[in-house]
């Protein structure tokens, strides 16, 4: 082991973001497809409490952010919440984050990556798919810093879409503010399951935390990036949402099987609609990127325990990136993207995002203070919000995301079991 704790001989990865850079990586992550295609269910489970849903998922996320940051900057390694865990409440917690976020995020980048197939060329859905999944594959094992030119473009672009929509949204007779208000329509339950729903969309900062082995000076880089990044995001959809919603109300916003383009044909420009799809198809994109980089660098992390076979726990010299286990990851999501349609199927991958949220809150509550623990209020909150809003999704996805979990486990005790016997 190195003084870092990572194993001699698997190679260290080249530290070359700095704060802008993981900023961009955190957008690209978070200002996804989701946007466009979220607030229509997410109106459809809160009403007119939609707003009130996505400032519950703010605060949640905002909990998890800040256990995340100050983690991040004491363990500043490839893994994210599989190392703080690992590092904070014992090897089985941090395994169960880590099997949570990549068989969940595997199953994510198959559905992101057949999200842009969708949007490209929906008569060939699983052919671009697999086409995006290779391509990004190849860019991540060029480097994380091409990755992250790449992520600057692509947030630039929807950037600029999603400015384009909130302008066209409230340009014109079509908006009422009226519409804005909370009715009776809104139930406490419905704006939690709406929560659930949105909180997703907030979670991409954690690619920030797993990728902390390629950032300088992680421990001032991450606990900036981090909420400077949740920030952003917040601000970008707080004004699509409020825009749509002002266009469409919470019923129209419902039934739209594609909200921001119904939005921006509702408020009288219709030759936005091309625009607005295109700029789906580049969030689901820049998601897919992300996703790759964070899967690729868990599994990096758990290939270094012997979770995972060792060989996926080599750094390329040149390129400064786990070639392995990007590789891995890639191959595993193209013949999924290729052979099943798992968009209406990764209702577990959602329940997994919490539980990996739950672990990380659960590891910055251990923290001492000169260890720059948070106020005791935020990884309480966190937890709790974490587990409020996995048992409000629908009871498939907690009844499917709970067995993904015990499956996980179950592995991991076979295996202590054996190596206990090996032991003897």
């Amino acid at each position: 082991m190195s003084a870092r704790g990572i194993p001699a001989g698997t190679g260290e990865l080249k530290r070359r973001l700095g704060v802008f850079d993981a900023v961009v990586i955190g957008l690209g992550s978070m200002i996804g497809a989701g946007v466009f295609a979220a607030l229509g269910p997410a109106a459809g489970a809160a009403g007119s409490g939609l707003l009130a849903g996505l400032a519950l998922a703010a605060l949640v996320a905002y909990c998890n952010a800040t256990s995340s940051a100050r983690l991040a900057a004491r363990y500043p390694a490839s893994g994210g919440t599989y190392v703080y865990g690992r590092e904070r409440l014992g090897e089985f917690w941090g395994y169960l984050a880590g099997w949570a976020f990549v068989v969940g995020k595997t199953a994510s980048c198959a559905a992101m990556a057949l999200t842009v197939g969708t949007y490209v060329w929906p008569g060939q859905a699983h052919a671009v798919a697999v086409a995006a999944v290779v391509a990004l594959t190849v860019l991540d094992c060029t480097g994380v810093q091409k990755s992250a030119w790449a992520t600057r473009a692509i947030v630039a672009v929807v950037l600029a879409v999603l400015a384009a929509v909130v302008t066209a949204c409230l340009s014109g007779d079509a908006p009422r503010a009226e519409r804005l208000a909370v009715g009776a329509d809104a139930t406490p339950g419905g704006v939690l399951r709406a929560a659930g729903l949105l909180f997703f969309a907030f979670a991409g900062y954690a690619r920030i935390a797993t990728l902390g082995e390629e950032v300088r000076d992680p421990a001032r880089t991450i606990p900036r990036a981090i909420p400077l990044t949740l920030g952003i995001t917040l601000c970008v959809y707080a004004a699509v949402a409020a825009a749509a919603l002002a266009v469409l109300g919470s019923g129209g916003l419902a039934d739209a099987g594609a909200p921001l383009a119904e939005a921006v044909r509702a408020a009288g420009t219709p030759g936005l609609a091309p625009a607005v799809r295109a700029g789906a198809a580049l969030a689901a994109l820049g998601s897919l990127l992300a996703l790759i980089l964070g899967v690729s660098r868990t599994t990096l992390a758990m290939a270094r325990d012997r979770h995972l076979p060792g060989s996926l726990a080599a750094v390329h010299p040149r390129s400064g990136v786990p070639h392995r286990a990007a590789m891995a990851v890639g191959a595993v999501v193209a013949v999924l993207a290729a052979s099943v349609d798992l968009r209406g199927a990764i209702g577990f991958s959602s329940f997994g995002v919490l539980a990996y949220y739950a672990i990380a809150n659960a590891s910055a509550w251990t923290l001492a203070r000169e260890e720059g623990r948070p106020p005791r209020l935020v990884p309480l909150t966190g937890l709790a919000g974490c587990a409020a809003l996995a048992f409000a999704l629908p009871l498939s996805s907690v009844v499917s995301g709970a067995a993904v979990l015990a499956a996980g486990a179950v592995v991991y005790g076979v295996r202590a079991a054996r190596a206990r016997e090996g032991g003897h």
